[in-house]
């Protein structure tokens, strides 16, 4: 049974392959999509596949790509910086104001209105999106020194 190192290993590994970073992406307009039909087993399987998602591709061949590059900041920036994802500092404020805009969506996807549903969800993919591009720079310019 591999150890939790090893594990742990295998599932940054594993998530940095574009094709699981890039598939994550879909997955708040689903849940979004999800909850204003009212179809729970939708939610229900977009949160399975949320969870699971990392095993299910394999590591990339390279760290060439974007989203791959995104997962490599992420965990510098958690792991090896020692910062959290959310917080009054930039860029964790990205996240920090996502929760009230991901909510509102939310909502609005819940009262069955649609065009707020669709503009809080934009603008909460590009709060994520921010978050991340901020993070592979720092992270680019880190490793360039």
């Amino acid at each position: 049974m591999p150890s939790l190192e090893e594990f742990e290993e295998t599932f940054w590994k594993r998530h940095s392959n574009p094709k699981s970073g890039w598939s994550r992406v879909l997955v708040l307009p689903v849940l979004l999509y999800a909850v204003y039909h009212r179809s729970w087993k939708l939610a229900v399987i977009t949160v399975v596949f949320t969870a699971i998602n990392p095993l299910l591709f394999s590591s990339p061949e390279n760290n060439d790509a974007w989203m791959t590059q995104v997962v490599l900041a992420e965990r510098w920036w958690t792991e090896e910086q020692e910062q959290g994802v959310i917080g009054v500092s930039y860029p964790n404020v990205l996240n920090l104001l996502n929760i009230p805009v991901t909510g509102y969506s939310f909502v609005s996807a819940y009262r069955k209105q649609p065009i707020r549903a669709t503009l809080g969800g934009l603008a909460s993919m590009i709060l994520k999106l921010w978050y991340v591009g901020s993070l592979v720079r720092r992270y680019d310019e880190e490793m360039s020194e």
